[in-house]
């Protein structure tokens, strides 16, 4: 099975970093992909990807309209960036470019 992981954060850290997430979550698995997402908003930093979780991975999406805490963390790993916008617009556009990513 494929596996992703996702850090979401929009300069609010509010709305759209949670509806990212929601989203994200939505389409992966109706893709059938294993997707934990890290959410990074007003209240921190939330469901935090683990070392095993990031080198698990076969893709890394950063949903982003702000720096992302930590990413040395990636290092080393495919990155999709995309806005958080276009994640609440369009999830599966974003779930579908990171699956084609891995394939490339």
């Amino acid at each position: 099975m494929t596996k992703m992981v996702a850090v979401t954060a929009c300069i609010a850290g509010i709305a759209h970093t949670y509806m990212s997430k929601a989203n994200l979550e939505k389409f992966a698995k109706k893709n059938g992909v294993e997707i934990k997402v890290e959410t990074q908003g007003a209240m921190g930093m939330e469901n935090k990807l683990s070392e095993a979780d990031i080198k698990a991975a076969d893709v890394v999406i950063f949903a982003v309209d702000t720096n992302v805490s930590e990413r040395e963390r990636f290092e080393g790993k495919k990155i999709l960036t995309v806005g958080t916008s276009e994640v609440v617009r369009d999830g599966e556009k974003t779930i579908e470019q990171a699956l084609a990513l891995i394939h490339n």
